[in-house]
């Protein structure tokens, strides 16, 4: 029965890993655009780099918010598989006290 709870542990690392690999790979094409727009701050008016501001802050709340569900959706999948391999270690835990009281009596 031990088997089942190391099952459950690779199954939340593989979750976590899963998570951890779609953050890396979203925000490698955010970085190709903060190059290709820096040239055209530079030679903006002030009101244009203000608008310019404004729209990377935006993309970047967006971008941010994105990351905290994912996050907190990988924690409560988490949670899940931890409670369920909880489950299983009180039930087995209870099959082998009734066991050792069976051989004591």
């Amino acid at each position: 029965m031990a088997v089942t709870g190391d099952e459950t542990e690779t199954g939340t690392s593989g979750d976590l890993t899963a998570c951890q690999l779609q953050n890396t790979g979203s925000s490698l094409p955010q970085g190709g655009a903060e190059t290709s727009t820096q040239g055209f701050v530079k030679s903006a008016n002030p009101s244009q780099k203000r608008e310019h501001r404004l729209m990377k802050n935006r993309e970047a709340a967006r971008e941010c918010r994105r990351k905290k569900k994912e996050y907190v959706k990988c924690l409560e999948n988490r949670v899940a598989v931890l409670e369920n391999q909880n489950k299983t270690l009180i039930e087995e835990l209870s099959s082998i006290k009734d066991i050792y009281r069976h051989k004591v009596e």
